[in-house]
């Protein structure tokens, strides 16, 4: 009997050690790094034709690879930059974003720092723009504006240090269209205020969007919201201010002389 049990114990314990060997075997050949012979130029060329051809997350992983392995040198600078494109590629924004904030701590003085903040700004940039799609089904003074605001410091970081950058111009550009977008969303939620019936809230985001963003068609209305606050606070000297001051900056607006709002309100991205 003992005889028997020491053959059955001997025979489970060898398969046991089969079936490890086995799962050992397995575990191994799936984390097997195809790229272990490859040297550092075909690590580069095989990312950027993964990157090509729309293989964004191996090429991300191609990337980190290289990066790794040309440590120190100018390659793994270009690797880090094309990593942090393709995650933003691949909708992996805030790995992106960290990337590229490593990259600007890590080398200061690179020459490619300019790409860098345009790159980061276009990350944050593109993040904030349900704008042309879906902004207007929902109601603005529910959104999130950081992303704007992150994106519109970096690209002015990079007009201001780097005016010569191929990228300044375009970074220029967004600015403008991020500062119209940020007026836009103060006028909505001041406007949202005023048809709820808080006046001093209307009033005080309206004044707002006029003294941050001075130059933007959305200060227009901004101006006419305080007017109309300002008579429903029974403040009508501040009102009168208000309107004279719509009056001298826009002699032909339809809002003169207007005494409630608009049923819609124009779109700002047609005005500028």
């Amino acid at each position: 009997m003992n005889s028997k049990h020491s053959v059955f114990r001997s025979a489970g314990l060898g398969a046991v050690v089969v079936l490890a060997a086995w799962v050992a075997s397995g575990c191994g050949s799936t984390a097997k790094d195809e790229t272990a012979g490859w040297n550092v130029d075909k690590l580069y060329s095989e990312a950027k034709e993964e990157a090509a051809n729309g293989g964004y997350e191996r090429a991300a992983k191609l990337y980190e690879r290289l990066e790794g392995r040309a440590a120190g040198t100018l390659l793994a600078q270009q690797a880090q930059l094309e990593r942090a494109f393709v995650l933003y590629k691949s909708g992996e924004k805030a790995q992106a974003l960290s990337v590229l904030e490593r990259f600007i701590k890590l080398h200061p003085t690179s020459p490619a720092v300019d790409y860098a903040l345009y790159l980061q700004g276009l990350v944050n940039f593109n993040d904030s723009l349900g704008f042309l799609g879906n902004v207007w089904a929902q109601d603005l003074s529910e959104r999130d504006q950081q992303a704007s605001r992150d994106a519109f410091q970096s690209f002015k970081q990079l007009v201001d240090q780097y005016p010569q950058s191929r990228y300044a111009q375009d970074a220029q550009v967004r600015m403008n269209y991020i500062t119209n977008s940020l007026a836009a969303y103060e006028v909505h939620v001041a406007r949202y205020y005023y048809r709820r019936g808080a006046y001093v809230a209307a009033a005080n985001r309206a004044q707002q969007a006029v003294q941050d963003f001075q130059q933007s068609p959305a200060t227009e209305e901004a101006l006419f919201i305080m007017s109309l606050s300002y008579d429903k606070l029974g403040l009508p000297s501040l009102r009168d201010d208000a309107q004279r001051v719509l009056r001298q900056n826009y002699p032909n607006s339809t809002l003169l002389g207007q005494t409630s709002l608009p049923e819609r309100s124009r779109s700002w991205w047609r005005l500028w």
